[in-house]
C-alpha cells in the first residue's frame, strides 16, 4: 500500500488523534495540578525535551518507527505543549517582572530541554552502536 493510499492516510489521522487525545489530557492534568503559568512552563519544557529526543533519535539511531514518531510528535507532543497559551499568558501578565519570567522560563527551559533531549538521543545512539550522522556538530 502506498503512502498516499486513503487507508494509510486514515491510519495516520487516527494515530495523530490518539496522540493528541493523550497529550491534551496530560496538559489539562498538569495545569490542574499546578497553577496556570508553572503548568504551561512544565509542559512546554518537558515537551521540548521529548520532541528533541525523538527528532535527534531519528537522525542518529532510528530506533523509533515512523508510526510511533507520528503518534508522539504530531499527536501527543503537539497537544501537550502550548506556545499559544504561553503567548496569551505573557500578554495578560500585568507585572513586567512576570512577563520577563514567563518569556525567559519558556524559552530558556525549552532550549535547555532541546539540548537535554539531543544529549540523550546521542547516548542512545552510542549505546546501540549506530553511527551518529547528519553533520550536526553542536
Amino acid at each position: 500500500m502506498t503512502a498516499d493510499h486513503s487507508l494509510v492516510r486514515l491510519e495516520t489521522l487516527a494515530l495523530v488523534a490518539i496522540g493528541g487525545f493523550a497529550g491534551s489530557n496530560l496538559r489539562f492534568l498538569a495545569t490542574d495540578l499546578l497553577a496556570d503559568v508553572p503548568g504551561i512552563l512544565l509542559v512546554n519544557a518537558v515537551g521540548s525535551a521529548a520532541l528533541a529526543f525523538l527528532v535527534y533519535e531519528a537522525e542518529y539511531a532510528g530506533l523509533v518507527g515512523r508510526r510511533s514518531r507520528v503518534v508522539f510528535t504530531t499527536g501527543f507532543l503537539s497537544s501537550l505543549t502550548t506556545y499559544s497559551t504561553f503567548a496569551v499568558q505573557t500578554a495578560l501578565a500585568g507585572d513586567p517582572l512576570l512577563v520577563v519570567g514567563i518569556v525567559a522560563g519558556n524559552y530558556g527551559l525549552g532550549f535547555a530541554g532541546v539540548v537535554a533531549g539531543r544529549s540523550l538521543a546521542r547516548r542512545v545512539a552510542n549505546g546501540t552502536g549506530s553511527a551518529v550522522g547528519g553533520g550536526e556538530t553542536a
